[in-house]
């Protein structure tokens, strides 16, 4: 029987050496490799017939390339990287992997929430540094102290993941609304119209897919209709943001603060307004990279490719 030639373009994100790749190495003969420059693509593909990406793009013209191509799977839930259509032309079903880290998602939504509660790091390093030994007083703060109860938070993007990060809020003692094009009936009672959001919530949580209708969804004129010192968490998709408007409103003091993990070319660029924007955190797109949940994207993509091989297809998003 023949072995599949299975090629990874770009495994080091998903497993920078505490994972394995057993489960593809069942299925076939693997090439890892840890990062594909573009013009190494179609070169490391060559005569295999199953390709795993997972920021690697996979252009038409590459797809129409590779002869012996027979199957695309995405090591993410976004696909936007794979020319789907093309993929579809030519017969190859292209996979992502629908949910594995919710859980992660929510609880690092809410770790930047709690840091900009609490400034924790900076009162850590303010002690390190000896300000408490020789403080007048048995305790100081440098920047207002926040309590989330009573606080509205208002989730653009009631997914599992919008949904996940609602249920820590209600935990905490929150309000929760929510906006989003497609109203699951079962969580009625959540829907309000987007201005609705924007005017009634202190702090907003994007969750939302990167769809045309959301690109820039937080933009100056929506900006305009939030509470003053409202505070915006972004752990979806950077494009969501319109970052010079975010940058504006934080340096006037209209947006308190914000907390962001992607932005809108990654890795960041080094004139990102955001970078001198004050009242800001940002981090590494690392809101899905517990092991807990890498682990489960891993057998979630094994089991894709499985399914693909015994003539069952799951999770095609070009079908």
């Amino acid at each position: 029987m023949n072995r599949h030639a299975i090629v990874i373009l770009d495994g080091y994100t998903l497993n920078p050496g505490d994972l394995d790749w057993s489960g593809f190495e069942a299925l076939g003969d693997v090439t890892v490799y840890d990062r594909t420059a573009e013009d190494q693509i179609l070169q490391r593909i060559g005569e295999a017939a199953i390709v795993i990406t997972n920021k690697t793009p996979l252009t038409r013209e590459t797809i129409m390339a590779a002869r012996n191509l027979r199957y695309i799977g995405v090591l993410a839930t976004g696909y936007n990287v794979v020319d789907t259509a093309a993929a579809k032309e030519r017969g190859v079903p292209v996979t992502n992997i629908p949910t594995y880290g919710t859980d992660a998602v929510a609880q690092f939504t809410f770790a930047l929430l709690l840091e900009l509660a609490h400034h924790v790091q900076h009162h850590s390093d303010a002690v390190k540094e000896g300000r408490w030994s020789k403080s007048p007083d048995f305790c100081f703060w440098d920047y207002p102290l926040m309590e989330l109860r009573d606080k509205t938070m208002g989730i653009i993007g009631y997914g599992r993941i919008g949904q996940a990060t609602a249920r820590i809020a209600r935990a905490f003692g929150m309000k929760v609304v929510a906006y989003d094009s497609y109203q699951d009936e079962a969580h009625r009672d959540v829907y309000v119209s987007l201005g609705q959001l924007l005017g009634e919530s202190d702090v907003i949580s994007l969750h939302c897919p990167l769809f045309e209708e959301t690109r820039g969804i937080i933009n100056a004129q929506n900006i305009a209709q939030m509470k003053d010192g409202v505070i915006i968490l972004n752990t979806s998709r950077g494009p969501l943001i319109v970052e010079e408007d975010l940058a504006e409103a934080l340096n006037s003091g209209k947006v308190g603060a914000a907390a962001v993990d992607v932005v809108s070319v990654e890795p960041i660029e080094a004139d990102n307004p955001l970078l001198t924007a004050k009242n800001i955190l940002i981090t590494p797109h690392i809101a899905w990279a517990p092991k807990e949940s890498r682990i489960r994207l891993m057998d979630i993509a094994v089991h894709n490719l499985a399914a693909f091989l015994d003539g069952k297809a799951v999770n095609v998003v070009n079908s």
